[in-house]
């Protein structure tokens, strides 16, 4: 059974999905005169580890070249994946997907493995307000979740609401009253995605008669058994030749 080859690329698209979320997040510098905007920038984010975005800005400290790593900026990745038994379904459950319409196509499969997808947002700033203005922007959305929706397997049309909870927040700062050195203050979100895992799917047959057994009687006697046959009669004539019946 194992060693079958698939890839329905599902951690890839919680990836991308969470990062999705705060890619259009802005900082605004406001004259504090009289209120008005004097910029507005996107603010950039980028997957990688904190280590990664630091160690460059370390290694790089001339504030007079503009491009020496740009500051505030956001990072995020995936820091682990574990199995979620609270969420924990019969294992020999399928559902079917009809592809096409007249039902000569049918797609089934298993149903998704309940796992938690852990991530870190990671806000990068040079001062404790620009710091405190991305995190606002962030933080009134978990109440502690969040949910999306990630289109999981396209050929078979499912689609999950994925909750993605805060878990907690963690503020650092690392300047260390050198004034050689460039300061920066880190905030980190930790979070977690309730995500599924899904197996292969493959083609199924078109179901096309059913056969019941049917007891009459009380359990405790002898009882009389019935066998029916149920063949779906069509609903319009598929095969042209004049008649609407099972075979259409």
């Amino acid at each position: 059974m194992l060693g079958s080859h698939f890839y329905n690329e599902i951690i890839r698209r919680n990836i991308v999905g969470f990062g999705t979320l705060f890619n259009s997040i802005t900082l605004k510098k406001v004259d504090p005169s009289d209120g008005s905007v004097l910029e507005e920038e996107k603010v950039p984010l980028a997957y990688g580890p904190k280590n990664k975005f630091l160690t460059r800005l370390e290694q790089n400290p001339d504030v007079s070249r503009k491009v020496a790593i740009t500051v505030p900026r956001l990072y995020f990745e995936m820091t682990g994946i574990g199995y979620d038994p609270s969420r924990k379904t019969s294992p020999i459950q399928k559902y079917r997907t009809i592809i096409q319409d007249d039902g000569t196509e049918v797609k089934e499969q298993y149903v998704p493995v309940p796992y938690n997808i852990e991530f870190e947002l990671g806000i990068i700033a040079k001062s404790q307000d620009e710091g405190l203005q991305l995190l606002e922007q962030i933080l009134p959305y978990f109440q502690p979740a969040f949910s999306i929706t990630l289109n999981m397997i396209p050929d078979m049309d499912e689609k999950k609401d994925v909750a993605i909870q805060l878990n907690s927040i963690n503020y650092d700062d690392a300047w260390d009253d050198n004034f050689l050195e460039r300061r920066y203050i880190t905030w980190s979100l930790n979070f977690t995605a309730k995500s599924y895992i899904y197996g292969p799917f493959d083609q199924a047959s078109v179901i096309k008669k059913a056969i019941v057994y049917e007891g009459i009687g009380d359990s405790s006697v002898q009882t009389r058994n019935t066998k029916l046959t149920y063949t779906p009669r069509a609903l319009e004539d598929k095969n042209s030749d004049g008649n609407i019946d099972a075979l259409d």
